[in-house]
């Protein structure tokens, strides 16, 4: 077994002014997790994750394999090819004796017909045109109530997300006659898709153009949820909508929210994951079970590829709409989060990961690993919910009355993100919320913040790392962001409908970020170095030379499909600006993910996909090994390199 150590970052208890309280807990006190054993020569880039009726483990790859895992709970597990040559399966399911994925193009039934352990037929049961483009990722299915196939259809990218081919952005159905039904559009990157315990459809988004940040969003038939780029196919005979691109204007400034008032097919989400405070990539989903005890049942846990982590989501229905919050919950894990599914054996949740061409916090480039309950609850928020005058926060077990009654434990503040078209959004509009009163309840378990003031259509930062158990513990985590989409009952509370206000200012300092060259300059720089991104979370030179005291001009192209800076430190410092960037909280990328600190010498700023800029500087005088490196959360450690430095002539 190994046990890997969850980080949860929160303030140090001499901070907080409190005495006599236990040692900070981990949530690695609680749940553990557990390496599967993949035998050497087994490239397990999972894609998919299913059990089928005699309880074995199928596991789909990105390779186009399909494996079945026998005996996995053991040090011995024995491994079977079931199927081989497919097109990057991204998703597994089984029902009536057969496995069924998604593949690009199309979707597959793989039937062991002779009982020899390996598929002998390959069912195409619905095929799909495809451009050519290596992002029109394919993911499913998921089985509906009356044996129907849902199947969802990521975006290429030219540049932007682009639907290369019909129905791609789109959620569809696949009937048992073999008919596609397009159900639903505004998808970008829906990774992860599937009910909850009431029956409703959800998915999970990633950042990207026209979505600010991660996000969570209940789907019904003729719902947009965002990215216009689907809406190209609303002409087509059984769209069940009738918008088109050119019906959705960014220039409006509206955030997503605002929009949904305007045009009623838009779908707002019930939960947004501010991007790297929660995760940057969020993947699969599944509801809680029994196997991780009473806390949090009827709750949600979702994967992040990038972080490597698990999170967990707990919604309501307010006004028929739903909404809710998301909290963080275990983290560590050996690969980027793709895929979850829970044992039949009860013996747990396994953990199905890939990181090539994604690259994760997660070191490893695949890993299969089990997720279990020590048997004992976790101190923490439980759930956050609304309430007419601003939140009912319940914990996991009975809290110290007087903690739970001082306001100073608390801490609101909502903010929003822009819809544009651009790649993601920066936290915009962001209030620090005034609790007036606390209501604690008889047993100890919860209490209502109330506030000066909602906004409809934010997210809420709620904080309630202060607030201790009746036995003296800290909260493992004590935070978590809630989606407020209604208010209940109305209350006397306010309704934002306008245009945000106020943003937060860089805090980027300008001369380190010189994008003209010096009217001194007159005979130009004395060198000019052009990097570039690659896939993967990497630049297309990891070392560079130059002398000191020359006048410099650096060039970073982002030709890449996410977020990207370049940063200068100083010898030694390039983890250490980094990690600061990640504490930068929700000023983080209106400050470009630049901490203001003596270790950074010069950077560009963060650039969109397909950008670029140059900056102008004066080497360094001192010679060295400086680095360079990304600081946008979750790319530092594998996106730098070396600027060697030479005093007078390198030679």
């Amino acid at each position: 077994m190994v046990i890997f150590r969850i980080q949860i970052g929160l303030l140090v208890l001499c901070t907080l002014g409190l005495t006599g309280l236990t040692a900070q807990p981990l949530m690695s006190d609680y749940f553990k997790i557990e390496k599967v054993k993949i035998p050497d020569g087994i490239e397990l880039e999972v894609g998919g994750l299913a059990f089928d009726d005699q309880g074995n483990l199928g596991v789909a790859t990105r390779r186009g394999e399909v494996w079945l895992i026998k005996n996995y709970q053991t040090d011995k597990p024995t491994y079977t090819r079931f199927a081989h040559g497919l097109h990057e399966p991204l998703g597994l399911n089984f029902k009536d004796g057969a496995f069924f994925c998604a593949q690009r193009g199309e979707l597959t039934k793989l039937t062991d017909k002779n009982n020899d352990g390996r598929a002998d037929s390959y069912e195409a049961l619905y095929t799909w045109d495809l451009a050519g483009n290596y992002h029109e990722y394919s993911y499913g299915p998921v089985f509906t109530p009356e044996g129907d196939m849902l199947v969802t259809l990521n975006l290429g990218w030219i540049g932007r997300g682009a639907s290369l081919s019909e129905w791609r952005g789109w959620l569809v159905k696949i009937t048992k006659e073999g008919k596609l039904i397009p159900m639903a559009t505004g998808l970008r990157s829906p990774a992860g898709f599937g009910y909850n315990k009431d029956g409703d459809i959800f998915y999970t988004e990633n950042q990207g153009d026209w979505v600010g940040s991660g996000r969570m969003t209940h789907l019904e038939i003729g719902d947009f949820a965002g990215n216009p780029e689907g809406l190209k196919w609303t002409s087509r005979e059984g769209s069940p909508l009738k918008l088109k691109p050119e019906d959705i204007d960014d220039t409006k400034g509206l955030t997503l929210y605002q929009y949904a008032q305007e045009l009623e097919a838009i779908k707002p989400p019930s939960v947004w994951f501010p991007h790297t405070l929660m995760g940057i990539s969020t993947s699969g989903f599944v509801n809680l079970k029994d196997e991780f005890g009473p806390a949090f049942n009827g709750q949600m846990l979702v994967g992040d590829q990038g972080h490597s982590k698990i999170m967990r989501v707990s919604q309501e229905k307010i006004n028929g709409v739903y909404q809710g919050a998301c909290f963080p919950f275990v983290d560590g894990f050996s690969s980027g989060v793709l895929r979850l599914e829970w044992s039949p054996m009860g013996d747990g949740l396994y953990v199905g990961m890939t990181s090539r061409g994604w690259a994760s916090t997660g070191a490893e480039d695949f890993a299969l690993e089990r997720l279990v309950w020590s048997g004992k609850t976790p101190f923490d928020i439980k759930s956050i919910r609304a309430h007419a005058e601003g939140f009912t926060i319940e914990f996991t077990q009975p809290a110290d009355k007087a903690s739970l009654a001082d306001p100073t434990v608390y801490q609101i503040t909502d903010f929003t993100y822009k819809y544009h078209h651009f790649y993601g959004s920066p936290v915009t509009d962001k209030q620090s919320r005034t609790i007036q009163k606390v209501t604690v309840a008889e047993d100890g378990r919860s209490v209502v913040l109330h506030l000066d003031r909602l906004r409809k259509g934010y997210i809420n930062e709620v904080k309630a790392i202060g607030v201790r158990s009746a036995s003296g513990q800290m909260p493992v985590f004590g935070y978590g962001y809630y989606t407020l989409n209604e208010i209940p009952g109305g209350g006397k509370t306010i309704a934002e409908t306008t245009e945000p206000t106020s943003e937060t200012t860089s805090g980027a300092i300008t001369s380190k970020n010189l994008t003209e060259m010096p009217t001194s300059w007159t005979n130009g720089p004395d060198q000019e170095i052009v990097m570039a991104t690659k896939p993967g979370m990497k630049y297309d030179m990891d070392f560079f030379s130059i002398t000191a005291g020359q006048k410099i001009k650096l060039t970073l192209n982002n030709n890449d499909d996410m977020l990207h800076n370049l940063v200068i430190t100083l010898p030694g410092k390039a983890t250490e600006v980094g990690e600061a960037a990640l504490k930068l909280g929700l000023d983080g990328e209106s400050m470009q993910y630049i901490p203001n600190s003596e270790s950074v010498l010069f950077h560009t700023k963060l650039l969109q996909p397909e950008s670029s800029e140059s900056i102008y500087f004066v080497a360094p005088k001192e010679p060295g090994a400086y680095e360079f490196v990304c600081t946008f959360p979750g790319h530092h450690m594998t996106m730098r390199g070396k600027m060697q430095v030479y005093k007078g002539d390198m030679f």
